[in-house]
């Protein structure tokens, strides 16, 4: 007991400079929020929050829920939008320094676990879309923490704080599942083994399961939509599969090559330094979880999340090996730690936060020395990277779409099916719509598919995404009624907008042709 008080007064203070990095931090993010415009998968999540439901065929129900409450509280703006990614950016500076701490780091090793939480590219540009992928970090480090608070302080009743946590996760992606996983097989493979062989684990388990539980009976009574599009995305081959050699590459890439001898001196320091033997569950935790995305050809910014526990460890590495310095030395070489950061950082800072007009932005690109990673075989080619391409598109098309819709005849219009072939059409007419008089659209793809045809029969539509000769194989009459020449969009949204008529069968009685989970 006497050890544990003398160690909580000894902490450090995280204020001014962990807090400082993390409002900066937000404070960019916010203030970029309305450079380029709304992100597909952003459009997709309002749509889903106004059909709130325990589940969706592509992610389970907590982004819908927020998008909800966003909507309806303080609007639907991109500020509005990116304050919760941008929060849950500046938190996970937060968590990687208090990690730190927990690790025995002073006032400079939280400090510089904060910078280097702020430094990986793949977290600037996520941070910057409303999305899931964005509050992983957070709840995977949060998992990892309440381990090591367990470790240090023997409290196995925060099982119960994991499992609130864990049951929280799989209700905004399913992948803590894998992150949990690797940190309880961790625990395993260490001598802390002791603290899983408790009651409080397996109430902790079943709070999991209870939070899980909605979204679970979801997924029974629809067969396991999920599942099913996870085989077709491997079936069609839809993402870019790496080689091994390639895969770990481009952890290298995405965490940014600066933070790069940070984060491995972390992960060596979990295996290899003496007062590291206590945490080696984290190593193996970070090991076992880069390995099953490797394994199974997830994308690379999948294990992205699992790098607050090495980024954090590096820290800690890094001022124990400075601490052989006095004077002088000890500061020029901490002073340097942030240099490099903020050199491997300012440079790259264009590519992953949108700070430069577009114009400006694709004539620093095509200065970079690179070719920024594709994560989807579909975008190889494409002027923009994925995540600013989607941004662009959907206030054009929308406005064309209304001028075809309005083309037509009262009677006409009632009887006309606005219809997206990918679902960021689709939401893209349903969220910037209204101001053009336009019903609500349909589609087949994801979990627009379950909210159905409503009352059209395919008599008259309005086609978004294929080709004439496409449309032509399910329609009488098929008439180019605009075309669409973005230059910052993704070449397959500016396939021109189709005005068909005399859809060849019953889109009441055979919607299930249209079902596209990919």
């Amino acid at each position: 007991m006497t050890s544990a008080a003398n160690n909580a007064s000894a902490r450090v203070s995280l204020w001014p400079w962990v807090y400082g990095i993390a409002l900066g931090y937000f404070a960019l993010h916010l203030a970029t929020s309305t450079r380029y415009g709304y992100f597909r998968d952003a459009l997709y999540y309002l749509a889903c929050s106004e059909h709130l439901d325990f589940g969706y065929v592509d992610q389970p129900p907590l982004i819908a829920v927020l998008g909800w409450f966003t909507r309806n509280t303080i609007g639907a703006s991109l500020p509005a939008l990116l304050l919760w990614p941008a929060l849950a950016g500046a938190l996970r500076i937060v968590l990687t320094a208090a990690f730190a701490r927990e690790l025995g780091a002073q006032r400079f090793g939280t400090t510089l676990a904060a910078a280097l939480a702020a430094t990986p590219g793949v977290w600037w540009v996520i941070d910057h879309q409303f999305a899931m992928n964005a509050f992983e970090p957070l709840l995977w480090g949060g998992l990892a923490f309440t381990v090591l608070r367990i470790i240090k302080t023997g409290n196995t009743k925060l099982w119960l704080a994991f499992g609130v946590l864990a049951g929280i996760g799989l209700q905004t992606k399913y992948s803590i599942i894998i992150f949990a996983s690797a940190l309880l097989i961790g625990v395993l493979l260490t001598r802390q083994r002791k603290i899983l062989f408790t009651p409080w684990i397996i109430a902790g388990g079943a709070i999991a399961f209870l939070i899980f539980l909605p979204n679970l009976i979801w997924n029974i009574q629809h067969d396991w939509p999920f599942l099913e599009l996870m085989r077709n995305i491997r079936a069609t081959g839809k993402d870019v599969v790496l080689s091994p050699a390639m895969y770990l590459g481009q952890q290298v890439l995405m965490m940014n090559p600066a933070s790069f001898p940070f984060w491995f001196a972390g992960l060596l320091f979990y295996f290899f330094a003496s007062d590291g033997k206590t945490y080696r569950t984290f190593g193996w935790t970070f090991v076992i979880t880069i390995a099953i995305f490797l394994i199974t050809h997830g994308k690379d910014y999948y294990s992205a999340a699992a790098y607050v526990i090495v980024l954090a460890a590096g820290a800690v590495c890094v001022e124990r090996l400075f601490k052989r310095s006095e004077g002088k030395p000890r500061v020029l070489l901490r002073a340097a730690c942030f240099v490099w950061l903020i050199l491997g950082v300012v440079p790259l800072l264009p590519l992953v936060l949108p700070i430069l007009p577009i114009e400006t932005f694709l004539r620093y690109q095509s200065h970079l020395p690179f070719e920024v990673p594709k994560t989807e075989r579909s975008f190889v080619g494409e002027t923009l990277p994925q995540y600013y391409a989607d941004e662009f598109p959907w206030p054009g098309l929308v406005a064309e779409v209304a001028r075809v819709y309005h083309s037509l005849t009262p009677e006409e219009q009632q009887r006309t099916a606005i219809y997206g072939t990918n679902y960021g059409q689709a939401a893209a007419v349903d969220f910037f719509g209204p101001q053009y008089g336009l019903p609500k659209a349909i589609s087949g793809h994801q979990n627009y598919f379950l909210w159905g045809p409503r009352h059209y029969t395919g008599d008259i539509m309005i086609l978004m995404g294929e080709t004439e000769d496409e449309a032509r194989e399910h329609f009488e009459s098929v008439t180019v009624a605009a075309t669409l020449n973005n230059p910052y969009a993704y070449r397959y949204e500016n396939r021109p907008v189709l005005l068909c008529r005399g859809l060849k069968w019953n889109l009441q009685q055979e919607w299930s042709r249209v079902k596209n989970w990919r």
